[in-house]
């Protein structure tokens, strides 16, 4: 009787750690289960934020100068293709993490029911022993042979269902192990799967960016704010105007122009009449010296 009271409590202990595992599953790939789902669904939102923003980049884009509007229009591309990418990253983080954590509420379930098979027969053995117990005091006769018997039978019963549950829960255990490893891992690959593409459309949007001419576009902007004929115009009105002090210093260099001439021509008209006088003083003195001689001979 003692072999079989400590039989009981050893069976009593296995069963407790068995539904402890159990309830830590439940417990905690509940709650994985949960973050990664709104991990899946924060993911989801940000490709829905990125589309808008795709479209935004491409609205205004169109109404930008010509190299900004190229140069956006491929950086909305690209970003636009990782957003495929992102979708891709949503629907194999749903299938292949998410969707295998939650078939653990089943099997949490289906092991709920093995110890409850087995705690059942736990207590028909322990009820049979107790009867044993009280026959045996009551009526030490043939009776008790019965009741052992019957205990028999139940201690069987449930040494073989405490068996199969001790199967059961190692098989389950292997698997909790295994599944870990591989939902892990299919996060860890779908996650360096797309950071990788990521990464290399990030850099070739980074160098549509880049590669913006920034003078060209700022030279068709200053060439928008005015018609077509503007600089021809503009020409011309430069080259006809001139400063208040231009005007001046040619007013004045016209003006000595014309007073150095009337000097000039005022000194000539003097020197011929200079001339004309010292003929007629040449005249006069002949005119002179003939009549003075005229004069002596006469005499």
């Amino acid at each position: 009787m003692m072999l079989l009271g400590r039989g009981l409590d050893a069976r009593d202990n296995q069963t407790r750690q068995m539904q402890d595992a159990v309830s830590n599953v439940e417990k905690h790939f509940g709650e994985l289960c949960q973050i990664f789902a709104g991990y899946v669904r924060k993911t989801a939102r940000l490709r829905d934020k990125a589309d808008l923003l795709v479209n935004e980049i491409y609205a205004y884009a169109a109404t930008e100068t010509p190299n900004l509007k190229v140069g956006l229009k491929n950086f909305a591309d690209e970003f636009s293709r990782l957003q495929d990418y992102r979708q891709a990253e949503v629907d194999r983080l749903e299938a292949k993490v998410v969707e295998p954590l939650k078939c653990y509420g089943t099997i949490v379930k289906l092991k709920r029911d093995d110890l409850k098979a087995t705690l059942t027969a736990k207590n028909r053995e322990a009820k049979q022993l107790s009867q044993l117990e009280k026959t045996r005091q009551r009526n030490p006769s043939d009776l008790h042979i019965i009741a052992e018997n019957e205990l028999q039978r139940a201690t069987l019963d449930a040494t073989r269902t405490t068996r199969h549950l001790e199967e059961t829960i190692d098989n389950f255990e292997k698997q909790k192990i295994r599944d870990i490893k591989n939902i892990f891992s299919e996060f860890i690959t779908i996650e360096m799967l797309f950071h990788g593409k990521a990464l290399e459309i990030y850099t070739a949007a980074y160098q549509n960016i880049q590669n913006i001419d920034e003078n060209e576009d700022l030279e068709v902007f200053r060439s928008s704010l005015y018609p077509p004929d503007y600089q021809s115009r503009l020409d011309i009105v430069r080259a006809n105007s001139k400063s208040p002090l231009q005007r001046t210093g040619s007013s004045k260099s016209s003006l000595r122009t014309a007073q150095i001439s009337r000097r000039m021509l005022r000194r000539d008209e003097e020197e011929e009449e200079e001339e004309d006088d010292d003929d007629e003083e040449e005249d006069e003195e002949d005119e002179f010296d003939a009549t003075k001689e005229a004069f002596i001979r006469y005499r």
